[in-house]
C-alpha cells in the first residue's frame, strides 16, 4: 500500500509538446498551492519527447514514460531504454496497458521483458492488468492476478525487487463514458490487495475522473487518469476529493 495517494494522468498521444507543457506547469502550480498537495504523490506520463520538459516544469509532479525496450543498450532501432529514462530522472513507466497489447503486440513475455528492464533500473513500473470482458469481480481479480504473475515472475526470479503500482484497467471500461461501477471496482482492487499483501500499491484507471475516488478510496491506492484529467481543473477537483478524505 502507498504511503500517499497516488494520483497520475497518462497523457497518451493528445497534446503537442506546447500543450504538455502547458498543462505540466499549471497542474504543478495547483499542486504547490493545494492543502493536499503533501497528501499525493502526483505524476505524469508525456509523451517521449516531452519528458526532459516535463521534469523541468513539473515542480512537485514526479514523470514516467508510456513504454519502455525489454533491453538496456543495442541495435534496436526507435526503442528507448530504462537506463536512459532513468538518467534523464524519470519515476514511472508504463508497462503492459492494453493499446501496446492489442496495437503493438505486446505479448505476456514482452511485458514481463519490460516490467524486469524497469526494475533492474530503479524505475517503478505501473503495470497495467485488467479482464477484456465485463465478469464477476472475483472472476475479474483471478485474471489481473494471473497477469500479475505473468509479467513479475522473471524479475522475481532473477532477485530484482522495487516498488511496483498495479493499475486495474478493465478494458471494456477504457474509453468508455463511464468507468466501472464503484462496488466492481471495490471488489476486484480490494482483492488484488489481500493477494499481493502490500507490497504493491493498487490504482483504478479506466475513463477515471472527478467524482470517483471518494466511492474508492477504501479499496485503492489513488487513481491512474486519462482524458478526464485533460483539463487541470479535474486535477484540482480530485486534489479536493482527497483533502475530504484525508479531513
Amino acid at each position: 500500500m502507498a504511503d500517499r495517494m497516488l494520483i497520475g494522468a497518462s497523457l497518451k498521444m493528445y497534446f503537442s509538446h506546447a500543450r504538455t507543457v502547458e498543462w505540466v506547469s499549471d497542474v504543478a502550480e495547483i499542486l504547490a498551492e493545494h492543502p493536499a498537495g503533501n497528501a499525493v504523490t502526483a505524476f505524469v506520463i508525456p509523451q517521449y519527447p516531452s519528458i526532459p520538459a516535463a521534469i523541468e516544469h513539473g515542480g512537485d509532479l514526479s514523470v514516467g514514460a508510456q513504454d519502455v525496450a525489454t533491453e538496456d543498450s543495442g541495435a534496436f532501432t526507435g526503442e528507448v531504454s530504462a537506463s536512459v529514462l532513468a538518467e534523464l530522472g524519470c519515476r514511472f513507466v508504463e508497462v503492459g496497458h492494453a493499446e501496446r497489447r492489442r496495437l503493438f503486440g505486446d505479448t505476456d513475455e514482452v511485458v514481463a521483458a519490460k516490467v524486469h528492464a524497469a526494475l533492474r533500473n530503479g524505475l517503478t513500473p505501473i503495470l497495467c492488468v485488467g479482464e477484456a470482458d465485463r465478469r464477476a469481480p472475483d472472476a475479474a481479480a483471478e485474471v489481473c492476478l494471473a497477469q500479475i504473475r505473468s509479467a513479475l515472475t522473471d524479475a522475481v526470479d532473477a532477485g530484482i525487487t522495487g516498488p511496483i503500482v498495479i493499475a486495474y484497467e478493465p478494458l471494456w471500461a477504457i474509453g468508455a463514458p463511464a468507468p466501472a461501477e464503484p462496488d466492481h471496482i471495490r471488489e476486484v482492487c480490494g482483492a488484488l490487495r489481500v493477494q499481493l499483501g502490500g507490497d504493491a500499491a493498487v490504482i483504478y484507471g479506466g475513463s477515471a475522473g472527478p467524482g470517483l475516488l471518494t466511492q474508492i478510496a477504501d479499496s485503492v491506492d489513488g487513481l491512474f487518469l486519462g482524458r478526464f484529467a485533460h483539463d487541470p481543473v479535474a486535477v484540482r477537483a480530485i486534489l479536493d476529493e482527497v483533502g475530504s478524505l484525508t479531513a
